[in-house]
């Protein structure tokens, strides 16, 4: 298991931008994973952006793409979440999250979470 700390999240304007950070500590695994979920009210978590950090290939939802960019700092063990063109349908919690091994999608198979951050995106 590891330590996830997120900073970031609030309130913006559609079009906006915002920046999440997400700080690991405690890690064993050389091979690993991080990614962003989000969650809305009423609606189950949902996979937006991972990365996978021995290669570093990136993997987008398809509702983000060309607005989200996932990138890491690997001498901070930190992961950075960039949205940009941010939409009233992007207003949901946020959480960093982290796993051995490869990406996957489905929150399921991810043991590590981080507290979540209120994005709020208005009209």
């Amino acid at each position: 298991q590891v330590q996830l700390v997120e900073s970031g999240g609030g309130l913006v304007q559609a079009g906006g931008s915002l920046s999440l950070s997400c700080a690991a500590s405690g890690r064993t695994d050389s091979s690993y994973a991080m990614g962003w979920f989000r969650q809305a009210p009423g609606k189950e978590r949902e996979f937006v952006a991972a990365i996978s950090w021995s290669s570093g290939n990136t993997y987008y939802a398809d509702s983000v793409k060309g607005r989200f960019t996932i990138s890491r700092d690997n001498a901070k063990n930190t992961v950075y979440l960039q949205m940009n063109s941010l939409k009233p349908e992007d207003t949901a919690v946020y959480y960093c999250a982290a796993k051995p091994g490869m990406v996957v999608v489905s929150t399921t198979p991810w043991g590590s979470w981080g507290q979540g951050t209120q994005v709020t995106v208005s009209s």
